[in-house]
């Protein structure tokens, strides 16, 4: 294990939300890359921060702040930030496990290139697969009309339109390359562009947060970059299973409050209704499927 002195500048934000066992395996991998680990809970009930504190007990690293409520994650992130003490800050998911070495993999990154605001890493599936969303393009008001209403014939002319936003299907590069965003599951971010740009937009309370701050940095005239040679193996969902309806809301709602935020003009204003309509009205459909499933299952 690195001495303190020698760890990365770094001071890592993990959100917690009934995470269970990961937690503490998420901590562990990351404490010996770090200055400092603050975990902020949202209110777990699980056990989870018991289980913590009971295998760091004598750890002056770790750092647990207790909300006390589910705040959501960009407000929890937010405390974080008020707490940390160090130059940068890794932003990390509890079902997130990171391979030695990706933190000073992460940091060396930022330090060779000084116009990058933060760095994603590469997540990997428990299979070993690339996850989805770990590196993407911004999702446009005009794709998202035309995916809703089945208007594909369109792409013909605007191949964009239909583009995927996650890149996960393409060759991954040798190093570390400019995205339009990456994970707010591991993501690195450089202390003056947070400074600049701010914290979290607590408007969203879960997904659709780091879609956000990626624009935000954009505009702010910073870089985002992917790096695939810090990795780390992301349980993805498993602080969300026990409430997959109350996620899918959320999930509708911040991609609506994207849309809005970042989208302005005639053309924007007629599309964000029936876009508003159709988002919607998949929500509804998910609902409607999971009560069918609720009520059949009850039956047998």
């Amino acid at each position: 294990m690195l001495q303190s002195a020698s760890r990365p500048d770094v001071s890592v934000v993990v959100v917690n939300y009934n995470a269970g066992t990961l937690l503490a395996d998420c901590v562990a991998a990351v404490l010996p890359q770090s200055r400092e680990v603050l975990v902020v809970d949202n209110g777990s009930h699980d056990g989870s921060i018991e289980h913590l504190a009971a295998r760091f007990a004598d750890e002056p690293a770790l750092r647990v702040l207790l909300s006390g409520r589910n705040l959501g994650f960009a407000a929890a992130c937010n405390l974080g930030i008020a707490a940390a003490q160090c130059g940068n800050l890794l932003f990390l998911n509890p079902d997130c496990c990171l391979q030695p070495g990706a933190v000073p993999h992460l940091q060396a990154t930022l330090e060779r290139h000084p116009r990058a605001a933060l760095v994603g890493g590469l997540l990997l599936n428990p299979d070993g697969s690339e996850q989805r969303g770990c590196r993407r393009r911004f999702p446009g008001l005009g794709s998202a009309f035309v995916r809703l209403f089945g208007l594909t014939a369109l792409s013909r002319r605007w191949p964009r339109l239909l583009a995927p936003v996650d890149l996960h299907g393409e060759p991954l590069p040798g190093g570390a390359e400019p995205v339009d965003a990456v994970s707010g599951a591991c993501m690195l971010v450089r202390g003056a562009a947070l400074r600049e740009v701010g914290g979290w937009d607590e408007g969203y309370f879960l997904h659709c947060e780091d879609l956000d701050w990626c624009m935000r940095f954009h505009r702010a005239g910073w870089q985002v970059l992917f790096d695939p040679t810090a990795r780390g193996i992301h349980h993805q969902g498993t602080c969300s299973r026990a409430v997959p309806l109350f996620v899918e809301w959320h999930k509708h709602k911040g991609m609506l409050r994207y849309f809005r935020k970042f989208n302005s003009g005639l053309v924007a204003s007629l599309l964000l209704l029936p876009v508003a309509a159709g988002v919607w009205a998949h929500f509804s459909l998910l609902a409607l499927r999971q009560l069918g499933r609720r009520l059949c299952g009850r039956s047998v």
